[in-house]
């Protein structure tokens, strides 16, 4: 099923998600909307707050970044109850956008490398290091679920230049081609 994802603004954004129960029975269910709902706005991440749950929980599939890196090709996973454990490295510039912010895409500087536990799909507790393109999605996602969006990395200048679209979103008035839940306070 496709679910609604959550717009700029919505305070379920900025709140630190909890984990999730692995024995929850809806977790499956879950995981397989999220796929679902990434696929239908195009996007190569997912995370429970996106669609309105604060639980850490994000997937991915980074197969549309292949050309740029052969690797990505088969790199779909889920990550369950994530704790980054480190991040190092040099940091490197990628202009990144997400599915809350739609229409806002800027330069955004990570770590390169990242050293991550999780419990995958299976429940299988794994501890995993991740560089380039991979560890930036993860990184992104991760962000998600610590109450981090990419704006809060921005520059005092690059966010005065966005606030408009921003202050946009947030009234409703963003033009998206999925399905898209705008707050109400």
């Amino acid at each position: 099923m496709i679910l609604p994802i959550i717009a700029f603004g919505d305070p379920v954004l900025k709140k630190k998600a909890l984990d999730f129960d692995l024995k929850d029975p809806k977790l499956d269910q879950l995981i397989e909307d999220m796929f679902e709902t990434m696929y239908e706005a195009a996007g190569v991440g997912l995370a429970a707050p996106q669609v309105g749950l604060s639980r850490r929980l994000f997937v991915v599939d980074a197969s549309p970044f292949e050309e740029d890196d052969p690797k990505m090709k088969d790199f779909k996973k889920v990550f369950i109850n994530p704790v980054l454990l480190d991040e190092n490295g040099e940091e490197w510039t990628f202009n990144e956008g997400c599915l809350s912010i739609p229409g806002v895409r800027e330069d955004v500087n990570r770590k390169a490398i990242i050293k991550i536990k999780y419990y995958d799909q299976k429940r299988i507790l794994r501890e995993e290091e991740y560089n380039g393109l991979a560890a930036r999605i993860i990184q992104h996602e991760y962000d998600h679920i610590e109450g981090i969006l990419f704006t809060d990395k921005l520059s005092a200048f690059k966010k005065r230049l966005i606030k408009g679209k921003l202050s946009d979103i947030q009234k409703g008035k963003a033009k998206v081609s999925y399905k898209m839940r705008f707050y109400r306070a």
